[in-house]
């Protein structure tokens, strides 16, 4: 059980931002996409659902979501040693600076309060679910294009870890996606702890972020001290109100039933829309991670040089120049025509090297190969696509030809398969001899050999 107190120095904003939290994968979801669904906006307290989700809400009133916002207790209990303002009093002033904020960010008139006890929800998760699933029904549609969005279950407070708990079940059990928003996680824990590795952010544009940073103002009982007495000090300081003025929002994602957040067939779209937005959206030709990535790459093939190689997901063809030279000719396939154009750029000086826009493993290209190159791309196929992947791989392979496979080893949230999911389907699926395996900490780098390859001449 995490101990912490909202006291407590914690985990500085610029730790999480060297740390690498502003390159974690967007939020795989399109302003069309977010449009059509409906969201359930759950609060353990007043401005939880402010600082967590903020920038989300006003971007959902932009676009003319459908929501509702749960608010589960006043929040009467966060100054406890006040000599100035009773429980009672507190619990009037915040939920009035509750219906200013979501007021300023466009849902004065959508929300609910359940009125639980501050800091007793772990007693009340039967009444917290059953309120969660009637306010869902009345949300009507597919469960699928329900967004239950709650806070984090492993967040550290109390509060907030039931009433995560509570909103994973119920989502689980009646099929709806979740999006958790984590508060107090940004103090007590740090950029070591690989939770935050797998989640998504929300980037916020400008306007979306003023409207959240006036509503997170509005709980002036929060960020400003009560009075100058004590026990009235300042409960939320300006140390941690800056992880909540990031220019994204950051959340675990679970799909709903049925759903997930893309496949194959949406590859294009969804790449393109990444490459479209930044010309290096990964950062492969800046990040040392990926350049001792790539070097290892290469390094790990068996032979010294292949007569036909096949790269699937080359992105902007950073991997596929360092590959084009052990290989006679190349072809490099993506999903995604702006990805193509820069690796066209950065392959002009490379003639054996051609390049294919294809959504696999539906299309496929004709031709044998003696080498087939799978990096960082298996987990966004669904486990029936990557088997069918994995089949055409064994159809297209030469004798002898080398598979290689790496891939990040942390979950990769939001996708039916994992990199170690991918490797060991490639294993059990092929049965190929595993020539190398390469593992560290962040990734898995595996090399297999297909079967029938001839004896080198004495």
């Amino acid at each position: 059980m995490v101990t912490f107190a909202h006291t407590d120095e914690g985990t500085d904003e610029a730790s999480w931002a060297a740390g690498g939290l502003p390159l974690i994968p967007e939020l795989p979801l399109a302003p069309e996409e977010l449009a059509a669904m409906r969201f359930l906006v759950l609060a353990a307290h007043p401005d939880d659902e402010t600082l967590g989700a903020g920038g989300l809400l006003a971007r959902l009133h932009g676009l003319g979501a459908e929501a509702h916002v749960l608010l589960c207790t006043a929040g009467e209990a966060s100054h406890p040693n006040s000599q100035t303002v009773s429980p009672e009093e507190l619990k009037s002033i915040r939920l009035a600076e509750f219906a200013a904020a979501l007021g300023l960010m466009g849902f004065e008139d959508r929300w609910q309060y359940l009125g639980l006890p501050d800091s007793g929800l772990a007693e009340h998760a039967e009444d917290i679910a059953r309120s969660i699933t009637e306010a869902a029904e009345r949300l009507e549609g597919p469960a699928e294009q329900l967004v239950i969005v709650a806070p984090y279950r492993a967040d550290g407070h109390g509060d907030h870890d039931t009433l995560g708990t509570v909103a994973a079940g119920v989502a689980a059990g009646r099929g709806h996606a979740l999006l958790e928003y984590p508060v107090w996680y940004w103090l007590w824990a740090n950029p070591g702890h690989p939770e935050w590795e797998s989640w998504l952010r929300l980037p916020l544009e400008p306007a979306e972020q003023a409207v959240k940073e006036r509503a997170m103002q509005t709980h002036a009982s929060q960020t400003r001290p009560l009075s100058p007495h004590p026990g009235d000090e300042v409960l939320l300081g300006s140390s941690f109100l800056s992880h909540f003025s990031r220019p994204y929002e950051t959340f675990a994602w679970t799909p709903g039933a049925g759903q997930r957040p893309y496949t194959s067939k949406e590859a294009e779209r969804l790449f393109d829309r990444v490459h479209s937005q930044d010309p290096d959206p990964w950062n492969y030709t800046t990040s040392w991670y990926e350049q001792r990535k790539r070097a290892l790459t290469v390094a790990a093939l068996p032979n010294k040089s292949y007569s036909a190689g096949l790269e699937i997901g080359c992105s902007i063809g950073t991997l596929t120049a360092d590959l084009a030279p052990r290989c006679a000719t190349l072809l490099g396939v993506d999903a995604s025509r702006a990805a193509l154009d820069r690796a066209e750029e950065r392959l002009l000086s490379f003639p054996g090297v051609s390049l294919r826009q294809l959504t696999l493993p539906a299309a496929w290209p004709s031709g044998s190969y003696d080498l087939v190159v799978l990096s960082e791309v298996g987990y966004y196929f669904g486990a029936d696509e990557f088997d069918l992947l994995l089949r055409k791989i064994r159809t297209s392979m030469l004798p002898g030809g080398t598979l290689l496979l790496c891939h990040w080893r942390h979950p990769v949230s939001g996708w039916e398969l994992d990199g170690e999911a991918v490797h060991t389907m490639a294993r059990n699926r092929l049965s190929w001899p595993t020539a190398a395996v390469y593992r560290e900490r962040d990734f898995l780098l595996e090399t297999l050999t297909a079967p029938g390859a001839t004896a080198p001449a004495p």
